[in-house]
């Protein structure tokens, strides 16, 4: 049986799943694009500054972070480093204030998987609730081997078909949205542990006395 096929003999509730499909493709390609950009760039982008702001070379870290500004990392370390002369602790809340606002931006279309995994298999459901009531509706007990048997079987393809489809959307949708939650978690990690080193740096560097760098906008 073809694609074809099957589709025609899932029923009405194949056309939802297929909306969700797509849906779901598109969106896990712009989260794929999203990850290999910052997995490929982001570590050594915040290294060099990071390295760079150690070596009192403010103006080239700060330079570094506004040319790779398209990365998470490095606009949590501009919305700091360009306050005007804060204190440890004014820098600190800007670093935690902007890392609270990257946050929907890593959790990006988060709520549309869980969406699309918990209605899928009940569209299926549907599907097969639909499909049973059909075969029902075409049995005749005084007409086993009659025309009527054709409906009946169509009916159970309907029901099986259209539950293998939710289950199929909802276990792929899982399978990619398990793996964004990962790099989600593992972005939250290195959040922190940058930030943190990049505030220590900062504290020092306030305690010595120096002056600090702040960009005009």
């Amino acid at each position: 049986m073809g694609i074809q096929n099957l589709f025609a003999a899932g029923g009405v509730v194949m056309w939802p799943l297929l909306a969700f499909s797509v849906l779901g493709v598109a969106l896990i390609i712009e989260r794929i694009r999203f990850w290999v950009r910052i997995n490929q760039r982001q570590n050594r982008v915040v290294r060099d500054v990071l390295n760079l702001y150690r070596l009192d070379n403010v103006v080239g870290a700060m330079d570094k972070l506004q040319k790779n500004a398209d990365l998470p990392l490095a606009r949590i370390f501009l919305a700091a480093l360009e306050l005007e002369e804060p204190n440890p602790e004014e820098f600190r809340l800007a670093l935690e204030s902007e890392s609270q606002a990257e946050i929907p931006v890593l959790k990006r279309f988060q709520n549309i998987f869980e969406t699309i995994i918990s209605l899928a298999p009940l569209l299926g459901l549907l599907g097969t609730v639909l499909g049973l009531i059909a075969s029902f509706a075409s049995l005749n007990l005084g007409d086993v081997g009659g025309s009527k048997t054709t409906n009946v079987t169509a009916g159970i393809s309907e029901a099986l078909v259209s539950t293998a489809s939710g289950l199929i959307v909802a276990i792929f949708i899982l399978m990619f949205a398990n793996t964004f939650r990962g790099l989600y978690q593992r972005q939250i990690a290195l959040i922190q542990e940058y930030g943190g080193q990049l505030e220590l740096l900062y504290r020092r560097r306030y305690e010595r006395g120096e002056k600090t760098y702040a960009s005009t906008r």
